[in-house]
């Protein structure tokens, strides 16, 4: 059954790189995130090199794709190889980049990625002062859910001085991402 496994992921990463139709990417790349939901598929995903796969598509035009590509990541970055991984690739910028979406969904699982992704190594990047200007703005949001996840990275992830300076910074300057649409 494990080999079962293994051809089955093998078969959805070729589909996604030979189809042409945005719909059966959009699919394919839904299916590879929920597979990445399971620890047990983590080794065969690295080994079809999944993380890079997901890591390209953040940069799409096409917000489904997006949304399911970080919300992948998310899925697989709880795992201490993946983590490392990401950050080597320097994941962290395109992960960033993905709290501009105007989908909420997308921006949810960004946060909670550079959550999962913040280290002792990495929190100088997941807690950047434009990150942490953006997670202030999040917590004023309408939406419940983002605003109690920006709260708590404000909360659990950054310093008190941190978020004065961002306080203080956003005093001054316009503001550039926007909220999400719901």
């Amino acid at each position: 059954m494990e080999l079962g496994r293994l051809e089955y992921l093998q078969a959805l990463v070729t589909e996604f790189q030979v189809t042409d139709s945005p719909d059966a990417k959009e699919q394919v790349l839904a299916n590879l995130a929920n597979f990445a939901y399971d620890p047990k598929n983590y080794e065969y995903l690295r080994q079809l090199q999944v993380l890079d796969l997901f890591l390209d598509t953040l940069t799409e035009d096409n917000e489904t794709l997006v949304e399911f590509a970080i919300g992948g990541l998310c899925n697989l970055c709880l795992d201490k190889t993946n983590k490392d991984y990401i950050l080597e690739a320097n994941g962290v910028e395109s992960i960033i980049n993905c709290l501009s979406s105007s989908n909420e969904e997308t921006v949810m699982s960004a946060v909670t990625t550079l959550m999962y992704l913040t280290t002792l190594q990495s929190r100088q990047q997941t807690t950047a002062l434009p990150v942490v200007e953006c997670m202030l703005r999040f917590s004023l949001s309408a939406s419940r859910r983002l605003s109690n996840l920006a709260t708590v990275f404000l909360e659990d992830y950054c310093t008190p001085l941190q978020v004065e300076e961002a306080r203080n910074l956003s005093k001054h300057t316009a503001v550039g991402i926007p909220l999400p649409k719901d």
